[in-house]
């Protein structure tokens, strides 16, 4: 079992550039241009979250946790890396990764009770049966080159709670960041302590304006009580961190953080030169925007790549604002539309 992430074939074989992703998508769409006019689909955010609901649906009916929760929802992605969405069952799948994640994160669920539970989510597929999960699960694993270990945000995050003197709504909101980032291209694009210092940072700066800040079960409750941010909410607080990171100047997102993606370090979390002391006094904006300075000098000294930190930020604000247009039932219909008509249901 790959312990560090810089050895892990996470890193060396399934963290890719926008460019690469789009190419290799392009490229399934390429190989049977006929189908793809044939059955249109949702914009991709709007397939992911689609993804993601049903996943943690699934997940709630079987008291799964949020780390193979998001196990799955990696799994979901690298597979559509390499098969043509058109050409499989999304709901097979889904009941597949979350099977399949449940056995590599020593949480595993029996195959009959996952397939009773999908049955009952998704009364009107009855080609879940144990016989056709098994081959999925294979299809699944070959496709992925048995590459199945996943590094997530959330050890990063617990790691670094007490370096930051994080408080518990902090650490929510962080968590709850982390989440919604499984419904972007981020868990392929940058490494997960990138992705969870990203999500430190805005739990810092909007936690004075998210009352209780507190969505997300910290230390991976069950997925059905994680919740996320209200997602209009987010996406104007999403805004005002853009507009609050660029006054730093030179701060926390305008440099100074060193251009590498951690070096060499042992595990997912960056190595800060100092810890740090903040009050822990009552959540006000000062002390909150102490706090963001005090993290400022923490990503100055570290080795952190900070131009990721930027990037990752942008993505969240454009996941937010594009959830404000997310229509659920069309996304579902588009999706049972090319399963039955291709017989994929059977």
């Amino acid at each position: 079992m790959a312990a560090n992430y810089w050895d892990s074939t996470q890193r060396r074989h399934w963290q890719f550039t926008k460019t690469q992703l789009a190419s290799m998508r392009q490229k399934l769409e390429d190989d049977d241009p006929s189908l793809v006019q044939m059955f249109p689909l949702p914009q991709l955010r709007h397939l992911n979250i689609w993804f993601n609901q049903q996943i943690n649906r699934l997940a709630k009916r079987l008291g799964v946790r949020q780390q193979p929760t998001a196990t799955a929802q990696v799994y979901m992605k690298r597979f559509y890396t390499k098969v043509e969405i058109r050409r499989t069952n999304p709901y097979l799948l889904m009941a597949t990764a979350l099977y399949l994640a449940c056995k590599m994160e020593e949480t595993p669920q029996h195959i009959r009770l996952v397939i009773g539970e999908a049955r009952s989510l998704w009364p009107e597929f009855h080609c879940l049966d144990t016989s056709k999960l098994g081959e999925c699960e294979f299809f699944l694993i070959s496709e992925m080159s048995s590459h199945l270990i996943i590094h997530s945000p959330y050890r990063t995050l617990g790691a670094l709670q007490g370096d930051l003197s994080l408080s518990q709504d902090e650490i929510s909101l962080a968590w709850s960041v982390i989440n919604d980032h499984y419904m972007t291209d981020l868990p392929l694009l940058y490494p997960p302590h990138t992705v969870a210092l990203t999500a430190i940072l805005l739990a810092l700066v909007l936690r004075p304006g998210v009352p209780g800040g507190s969505s997300g079960a910290q230390g991976g409750g069950n997925s059905g009580s994680q919740g996320s941010m209200g997602l209009s909410a987010a996406s104007a607080a999403l805004a005002q961190a853009q507009a609050r990171a660029a006054l730093q100047g030179g701060g926390i997102l305008g440099g100074g953080g060193g251009g590498g993606n951690g070096g060499g370090s042992g595990s997912t979390t960056p190595t800060g030169s100092q810890s740090l002391s903040s009050p822990t006094g009552d959540g006000s904006a000062k002390d909150s925007r102490s706090k963001v300075q005090r993290f400022a000098i923490w990503l100055a000294e570290s080795n952190v790549d900070v131009e990721a930190m930027v990037d990752c930020t942008q993505e969240l604000i454009a996941f937010y604002e594009c959830h404000e247009q997310y229509n659920d039932k069309n996304t579902r219909e588009q999706i049972n539309r090319f399963i039955k008509a291709r017989g994929l249901d059977k």
